[in-house]
């Protein structure tokens, strides 16, 4: 669809600036209906077959969306699809009941896909014969833009001039049949959303960000999906305050049992057992089932309701040989955590803090969020070990190496490379560094 086209009738022109006098949100009009009405969710072949057909038989960029329930399911399957495009009207499915859309994505592969927040659904998409060849991230394209905020409902409001309402983001998608009011909101989801595109993509091109934007769009759609971690149990959140191995063990163990039982269940491994329950245990290291009762986390209905299985891992954990106790992870081939730079080496914690002043300020110039314009592990390996010399050649060879895209690389290689060349030393930092290692 060209740029600016498919704008709705009032709708105020899409370079309304974020200070522009106008009405407040509450005054916006209301989406709260699909303008061709409610489609009937897809739950056939035949249905999807004609969805299909009428996908494929579409005009310009195809608006696409999907809805899960990880809150409530284990995993991150998608519980409802929602497409939109135009000649094709809006289509709702459901892959519970028609598991394999690569049909349909075969009959979109050529078409960009309109998608908000992409890296979200993308791999759901994928489980179910999904993938898209060229796609508009109307999320990131919303940073690089510049808006203040970058949620679906707060950008319809920004470019659009219309309230979109979200009042349904949380709930439960596994439920079946799915309320109407609920599918009403997951088709206002996709409603506009090509012309949210379009308004971005004059928006973008008016600050000369459209190919920044091109750039990072094709770098998503080329990413190959995410590989689950060898030891996932190792991101519970809290770990950090587990020290010992033996702690570590009883962490994994209760990991173990929790996810094999929410899988047994299909239900979300936080509604078993929080994370914070399982770091409080492997802190406590409770013997039996009445020391696990009184442990922190474990008073709840779902924790109590399990209290043998959790004891029971705990004590795998306990009576584990030491020769079997998970080791601490080795560090990674990166720095060591910035924090213990001014230590440890002040040069590169002066390096480290020049390049940063360097890519704040051009994001600041650009109005793009710091860590768009560059990844903050990429920065943080220039400072700790430049390349020699550092400069802006050999800084480019580096971040491209890590994956940098072209339009990031001609905005920081140059000043990076300036800021560690000319960094220096505060000499309070020496005399500290000195007093470190003579004390």
């Amino acid at each position: 669809m060209p740029v600016g086209e498919g704008r709705p009738q009032g709708q105020p022109p899409a370079e309304r600036g974020a200070d522009a006098a106008g009405p407040g949100p509450a005054e916006l009009p209301l989406l709260d209906a699909p303008a061709g009405g409610l489609p009937p969710v897809v739950t056939d072949e035949a249905a999807l077959a004609a969805v299909v057909a009428a996908m494929a038989a579409g005009t310009g960029p195809v608006a696409v969306d999907a809805e899960r329930a990880s809150g409530y399911r284990y995993g991150q399957r998608a519980f409802l699809v929602q497409l939109r495009r135009a000649g094709a009207g809006t289509a709702l499915i459901d892959p519970t009941a028609v598991p394999d859309l690569s049909a349909l994505g075969e009959a979109l592969s050529g078409a960009e896909w309109v998608l908000h927040a992409a890296t979200q659904d993308l791999p759901c998409l994928a489980e179910v014969g999904m993938r898209p060849t060229t796609l508009f991230d109307t999320e990131l394209g919303s940073r690089l833009a510049g808006l203040p905020r970058v949620g679906l409902g707060a950008v319809v409001e920004e470019l659009l001039g219309l309230r979109l309402a979200k009042e349904h983001s949380a709930v439960d998608w596994s439920t079946r049949p799915l309320p109407e009011p609920w599918l009403t909101y997951a088709a206002l989801d996709v409603e506009v959303l090509v012309q949210v595109r379009d308004a971005l993509a004059e928006r973008l091109a008016a600050q000369g960000k459209l190919e920044w934007a091109r750039e990072e769009f094709a770098a998503i759609a080329a990413a190959p999906l995410p590989v689950p971690p060898a030891e996932p149990w190792r991101r519970t959140s809290g770990l950090h305050a587990v020290r010992s191995r033996r702690q570590m063990a009883v962490v994994r163990e209760l990991w173990r049992a929790r996810d094999e039982e929410a899988r047994r269940r299909d239900t979300s491994p936080g509604r078993l057992l929080p994370d914070s329950a399982i770091v409080a245990a492997a802190r406590a290291l409770p013997r039996g089932p009445q020391a696990l009762a009184a442990t922190a986390g474990f008073t709840g209905r779902a924790a109590r309701s399990q209290l043998e299985l959790w004891a029971a891992a705990v004590a795998r954990g306990l009576a584990l040989p030491e020769a079997e106790l998970p080791q601490h992870p080795p560090r990674g081939d990166g720095p060591p955590p910035p924090r213990t730079w001014a230590g440890r080496d002040p040069e590169a914690a002066a390096r480290l803090a020049a390049a940063r002043a360097a890519v704040t300020a051009i994001a600041e110039r650009h109005a793009v969020p710091v860590e768009n314009l560059l990844q903050p592990d990429a920065l943080r390996r220039l400072a700790w070990q430049p390349p020699e010399p550092p400069d802006t050649a050999s800084v480019a060879a580096v971040l491209r190496a890590r994956g940098a895209r072209r339009w990031q690389v001609e905005l920081v290689a140059g000043p990076v490379a300036s800021a560690l060349a000319g960094a220096r030393v505060p000499a309070d930092a020496d005399a500290d560094a000195d007093a470190d290692a003579t004390g």
